[in-house]
């Protein structure tokens, strides 16, 4: 299988809206990275899907997902934010499981807007030590991350542990995400999860929505989009790396969820004008 590299190793941040300037499939699929993310909207609400759990956000929630958790949002054009990439070196100690924050106060909201500037405004510079400065910048973006956890706690002193349902399909996403290129069934996920097909996709409706097969379907699709549309692959290899049997099997299922064939979709303008994030 051909490794395709989706995550750059550096800091990063942009505008949320320019993560949907490629396609909203972009943003609303199915989809894990290799490096930690943090959403801070701004503007604009919607629904947000992490580890196969579904809430809305607004103006002033902040989103922490660690690498590998798989999620997606709701896009509208109105949504405004930022979106930082940590990077896979950025040496932190940060949460192990995704964290939905609402900071309250607005000293708290100036702090985390005034942080994100300062990163952005030194990865800009071009400056001598840009760099390392605005890893001490995100640094502080730790610091802000766990003092707004301790807030959080004090508003709510036992967290609530997480239903049976969540669990179930936070496992049945972590599988997916680590499995998903290998042409495995829902039956054979559910097998692995002990539950039983039909279980699964109920409990993956309940929590976010969506069934097991559409979840699983969604995230091959979202790895198809971004090898056409990043990668100078020929689709018989996308086929390849995506575990399918044959190219033409992989064109038809493709086109029947994409709307169009593998070659059109990399013909398209806005697949080929989205830069690298």
């Amino acid at each position: 299988m051909t490794f395709i590299p989706d995550t750059p190793s550096q800091l990063r941040l942009t505008p949320i809206s320019r993560l949907a300037a490629g396609g909203r499939w972009r943003v609303e699929a199915m989809r894990a990275l290799r490096e930690p993310v943090l959403l801070w909207f701004t503007q604009g609400q919607g629904r947000l899907t992490v580890a196969g759990s579904t809430r809305g956000y607004g103006p002033n929630h902040a989103i922490f997902i660690p690498p590998g958790v798989m999620h997606g949002f709701e896009f509208a054009p109105r949504v405004q934010g930022s979106v930082v990439f940590f990077g896979r070196d950025h040496g932190m100690d940060l949460p192990a499981t995704p964290q939905y924050l609402r900071p309250r106060d607005p000293i708290s909201q100036k702090e985390l807007t005034a942080t994100l500037e300062n990163i952005q405004r030194e990865l800009e510079s071009g400056r001598a030590g840009s760099q390392m400065a605005a890893k001490h910048h995100l640094g502080l973006l730790g610091v802000w991350l766990d003092r707004q956890l301790d807030k959080e706690r004090a508003h709510e002193p036992i967290f609530a542990r997480p239903a049976a349902a969540q669990r179930l399909v936070a496992r049945y996403s972590a599988l997916l995400e680590r499995d998903f290129r290998s042409n495995t069934s829902v039956s054979d996920y559910a097998a692995a999860l002990g539950v039983t097909p039909t279980h699964l996709t109920r409990v993956c409706r309940a929590t976010c929505g969506k069934g097991a097969h559409q979840l699983l379907e969604d995230r091959i699709l979202f790895e198809a989009r971004r090898l056409l549309a990043e990668t100078r692959l020929p689709v018989k290899d996308v086929a390849q790396t995506l575990g399918y049997s044959s190219a033409g099997y992989f064109t038809r299922s493709f086109q029947k969820n994409a709307g169009m064939t593998p070659t059109a979709f990399r013909k398209r303008p806005a697949a080929t004008v989205m830069p690298r994030l």
